[in-house]
Order: structure tokens, then C-alpha cells, then sequence
């Protein structure tokens, strides 16, 4: 089975991109909620997340406290580091069980998006990586709303990623999500491009 990486800074538009190729009938295994959904669900994982950062990791309600959890470790990169040390983990086992689903294998190729595709040195998964970029004061205005927090709390999230600049050589495909460039004929574009690539297959 053929796996394309898909990959952008925080508000570059990842998950608008996947979208797109699921409509193409691509699969997408989207990191960042399948994490959410394993740090709610996962009682071991739960486990060690409370043991490293303390029982205000999840609200009266048992959910995954995003917001608390987020003032905690982005402030603080060995933090940050043991807790993506958890995480990432049950995650790959997670990628490899929805791989192995009959439903995958009939597809020509899947995609994975992850923010951290090469802070966290997942390159060498992928047969081809799509990278997200955007205007940086697009992205900034985009987080701010979606999460409504602070510009200075985006900041502090951008300087925990690498810049666009630093993954654009690394990457295959850029995508270029800035409002003048129309997204579905630049996915359709590369769509094509990676079916030549992979024979089909």
C-alpha cells in the first residue's frame, strides 16, 4: 500500500486539503483527531497522560483537556517532548490497524496527515509529501478564530514547527492555500500526479 504524507503549519489548511481527496475517494487517516480520540479513549493512555501531567489533563466529564494540556506544554519543549513520546505511539499502532482495513487496500494510495510529519522525523514513511502552506498572517487569523485564543498563544504553537521555508526542499507537492490559488484543481493536479507515480496501484 502506497502512504502519502499530507502535512502544513497550524492553520495552513491540512484538514480543508483532506477533505478534498477524500472526495476524490482517497483515504485519510488524520493524526491530530485520531490522537484526540485515543487520549479519550485509551485507559492506558489516559494513564500515563495523568501520571506526566497531572489529573487536570481531563475535564469532570473524562474528556481530553486540549486547552489546559496545551498552556502546559507548549511553554515548555521537554514537556512537550515526553508527551508526544506517549502519544505518538498508540498512534502509529492506530495508523497501522486502519492500514490494514479491507476497505484501505482497495484504495490506489492513503494518506496520513500529520502536523509534526518532519519535526518528528516521519519522512522516510511516505512515498511522496504534500506540504500546506499559507500566509503566515492567514494562518494566525485562522487559529485565532477556530481556537479562540491569543495571537501571542498562535505564536507560541508556529515556534514549535518548523518553518514553511525549511519543509518546502523536503517536500514533493506544495499546495498553496492563500486565497488566489484555487485548492481543488491544485489537489486534483496532484491527485493525477501521484497515481502516475504509484502506476495506479
Amino acid at each position: 500500500m502506497k502512504l502519502i504524507g499530507l502535512t502544513g503549519g497550524i492553520g495552513s489548511g491540512k484538514s480543508t486539503v483532506a477533505g478534498l481527496f477524500r472526495t476524490l475517494g482517497i483515504p485519510v487517516y488524520e493524526s491530530d483527531s485520531r490522537a484526540k480520540f485515543l487520549m479519550n479513549n485509551d485507559p492506558g493512555l489516559r494513564q500515563q497522560i495523568v501520571a506526566l501531567l497531572g489529573s487536570e489533563s481531563y475535564t469532570s466529564q473524562h474528556e481530553i483537556n486540549r486547552a489546559w494540556i496545551a498552556s502546559k506544554v507548549f511553554n515548555n519543549p521537554p514537556l512537550l517532548s515526553q508527551l508526544n513520546g506517549i502519544v505518538h505511539p498508540a498512534v502509529f499502532q492506530d495508523l497501522v490497524d486502519w492500514i490494514a482495513l479491507d476497505t484501505q487496500q482497495q484504495a490506489p494510495y492513503l494518506i496520513q496527515e500529520s502536523a509534526l510529519l518532519f519535526e518528528e522525523d516521519l519522512a522516510k514513511r511516505f512515498r511522496a509529501i504534500i506540504l500546506v502552506v499559507a500566509p503566515a498572517e492567514v494562518r494566525i487569523d485562522r487559529v485565532m478564530k477556530r481556537d479562540g485564543i491569543t495571537r501571542d498563544a498562535v505564536l507560541r504553537r508556529i515556534e514549535n514547527q518548523w518553518p514553511d521555508d525549511r519543509k518546502i526542499p523536503l517536500s514533493d507537492f506544495i499546495i498553496y492555500n492563500d486565497g488566489e490559488r484555487a485548492l481543488i484543481e491544485q489537489v486534483m493536479d496532484i491527485d493525477k500526479m501521484i497515481l502516475h507515480l504509484t502506476n495506479g496501484r
